[in-house]
């Protein structure tokens, strides 16, 4: 159900990276995008948690 996308972003000193993704509004139905800028390491953990 949620699609996700992940681009790399460079700084001068730290890699960070934007991850997205859609999520279903139980209320409407409606899909919405969720978006977080975030170290690499943390993307699998984020995506996997349930908003």
């Amino acid at each position: 159900m949620a699609k996700k996308t992940v681009a790399t972003l460079q700084t001068s000193s730290k890699r960070l990276t934007k991850a997205m993704k859609m999520v279903k509004s139980p209320k409407t139905g409606a899909y919405t995008f969720v978006e977080s800028v975030m170290t690499p390491e943390l993307v699998n953990d984020w995506l996997a948690k349930q908003k």
